[in-house]
């Protein structure tokens, strides 16, 4: 007995090694995932306000402006400012995205309301952003909350209040997760059009990975959910969508999908069944062409997307 127990210790001393070599380079393997899932891909603008203004000829006054995030940091995004009094709508892009990606859909809603548009770009996206990485939700919701507090704060040249009591939010993907996340938190939040919505965070993280490695093995896809989770030390909440769909009290929603994505089609048709009886719920869930591939659609296509939406919007929040 004693000679096998010698053995045994000979046998894990010399396993040892390469087993703190294996638990290393596991290690080092998710933490690499971990780190390229919170660093989306970033690429120049589509648009700017200038190249914009250049193209159409039009002087549009859209500034780009920076606030305080709720938990200290900074965020910035683009201000078209409406009538005095009148209604706000923040735009939320998706995973990989960033605020130009919305931008013409935003100047069309200006053009047709006079209402009052802010673009953020979601943390770590855009150019060179000021927090360099996402966070699936677990610092989106108050991101979301302090540019709602931005808009509010802001005034007219005769020190009143530049956006009125009712304020929209679109979102698409991961702007839409975000703003089910806020919604329910700020009662001028009065309008919310949802676009291509995961079923939750981890959704977010697997399609993340999935872009970012081009494999969407199931087993490696667990790893890298519990290796974000955590990185975040428990505050990577993973809320369904549905859930929070059943807390928030938002009177009015519209919910978009289409076949540009099958999976969050899915997942956004599921969705219906969630709101609470209080809420008027439209959908359009058989569109060609979503929130989630306009930067790509043709001009033909982004007007049969962005229509719908706009008047949704006018109709909804006057």
């Amino acid at each position: 007995m004693a000679q096998r127990r010698r053995v045994g210790k000979k046998l894990f001393k010399s396993l040892l090694p390469i087993l703190l070599v294996l638990a290393v380079a596991f290690v080092g393997i998710f933490s690499w995932i971990v780190y390229g899932i919170l660093h989306p891909p970033r690429q120049a603008y589509l648009v700017t306000p200038q190249s914009f203004a250049n193209i159409s000829g039009s002087a549009l006054k859209v500034t780009d402006e920076t606030w305080a995030n709720r938990d200290g940091t900074r965020a910035r995004g683009w201000l078209l400012r409406g009538g005095e009094g009148s209604p706000a709508v923040v735009f939320l892009h998706r995973y990989g995205g960033d605020r130009s990606w919305l931008f013409n859909l935003g100047i069309k809603l200006n053009e047709t309301s006079n209402f009052t548009i802010l673009w953020p770009d979601l943390r770590g996206h855009g150019m060179d952003p000021p927090v360099k990485s996402s966070s699936f939700g677990v610092n989106e919701e108050g991101d979301l909350l302090a540019a709602l507090d931005f808009l509010k704060s802001l005034k007219t040249p005769s020190e009143n209040s530049l956006a009125g009591d009712r304020i929209g939010v679109y979102g698409v993907e991961l702007g839409a997760y975000a703003a089910l996340l806020g919604a329910s938190h700020d009662p001028a939040v009065r309008v919310l059009a949802l676009d291509s919505v995961p079923r939750d965070a981890s959704e977010l993280v697997n399609a993340a990975v999935k872009s970012d490695l081009g494999v969407s093995n199931p087993l490696l896809l667990s790893l890298a959910r519990t290796a974000t989770r955590t990185y975040f030390l428990g505050q990577y909440a993973d809320k369904s969508s549905c859930e929070l769909a059943a807390a928030i009290k938002t009177p009015q929603v519209l919910l978009l999908a289409g076949a540009d994505n099958t999976q969050l089609r899915d997942s956004t048709v599921a969705l219906q069944s969630c709101f609470s009886a209080g809420v008027k719920l439209e959908a359009r869930t058989d569109l060609p062409l979503t929130g989630f591939t306009l930067a790509s659609a043709t001009g033909e296509q982004g007007e049969a997307y962005d229509r719908p939406v706009i008047d949704f919007f006018v109709r909804a929040l006057r």
